[in-house]
């Protein structure tokens, strides 16, 4: 239990760390506090390999969470996604594409409301709504602390970031060469991310998907109000891919039943393994060492040459 707390603390406050990461491998460009119409500042890295070279053309991997990707010492628990680490690997064995990746820092104590999946949770009775608004959680603090806002989050990414990168580094702008990942809310709002946007993303990474969204599955509609909305929203299996993990430890421990509720509705809609992968870790955890441990196989599912 204490280590799920200090994990939310981290998450909650990695925002207020305005420190730029340092990476082993390629180069950091620090965009502080980047501006929008929809979301509050948050602060933007943007990873290019070693070799970056303006006359080539690179996928783009947009991460959520953008302060526990790089560099460990930055962050409370000193555990880091090595995000740097494990791209340099696939593409020196030239395993995946030529890409960058862009670092979005969350929004501190509001991450819960622009991680969560709007639409989804506007369906739900307006009494299930309240109920969710008043749930205290660790630190007597509200799960949600502002009104749920993920879809603005995403018009942020869309209509704001990408444009952004698009002007300022040499980036293939299609949707075959744009991705979204995330892990534990970051998972969920990737897979809204491909729902919500088909014609930009052309696949979501979701590392332990919190499909919960709060840390109990008791007396809890979210889970089956999100599992309902994929199940009319998922994209199609022609030019899409998804990836889901989980691992058995901590607060992994809730996903596995929903998970499977998620991978039937997948096999209905038509995917298959060569556009959908679903993998459990015995014995991983709900943390960024975890999550850096298997990276690659997400990466090189998405990326793959």
């Amino acid at each position: 239990m204490k280590n799920i707390i200090l994990f939310f603390f981290i998450l909650f406050t990695e925002n207020l760390i305005a420190q730029i990461p340092k990476v082993s491998f390629g180069k950091i460009e620090h965009f502080e506090k980047f501006k929008s119409s929809f979301v509050i500042a948050r602060d933007v890295d943007v990873w290019l390999p070693a070799g970056y070279d303006p006359k080539k053309k690179y996928a783009v991997i947009y991460m959520h969470d953008g302060k526990a990707l790089f560099d460990s010492s930055i962050i409370w628990t000193h555990q880091t996604w090595g995000v740097d680490e494990v791209l340099n690997k696939l593409l020196s064995e030239q395993k995946i594409k030529d890409c960058i990746a862009v670092g979005i820092s969350n929004g501190g104590e509001i991450r819960h409301s622009e991680y969560l999946p709007q639409k989804p949770f506007e369906n739900l009775p307006k009494e299930k709504q309240d109920y969710l608004y008043n749930i205290i959680s660790y630190g007597n603090q509200h799960v949600f602390t502002t009104k749920i806002n993920s879809d603005n989050y995403l018009k942020f990414i869309v209509q704001e970031l990408k444009p952004f990168i698009d002007a300022h580094f040499s980036t293939l702008k299609d949707q075959q060469h744009t991705f979204i990942i995330g892990s534990s809310m970051g998972g969920l709002i990737s897979i809204y991310a491909l729902c919500e946007y088909p014609q930009v993303f052309g696949g979501a990474a979701c590392l332990s998907t919190h499909w919960t969204g709060l840390f109990t599955a008791a007396n809890n509609p979210l889970p089956g109000a999100i599992i309902g909305y994929l199940r009319t929203h998922l994209p199609s299996p022609k030019n899409h891919k998804v990836y889901f993990d989980y691992g058995s430890k901590t607060l992994d421990t809730l996903y596995k039943p929903f998970q499977m509720q998620v991978d039937t509705i997948m096999n209905t809609k038509g995917f298959t393994n060569n556009n959908w992968i679903t993998k459990e870790f015995v014995g991983a955890d709900h943390t960024e060492t975890s999550w850096h441990k298997r990276l690659d196989i997400p990466i090189l599912f998405l990326l793959k040459k």
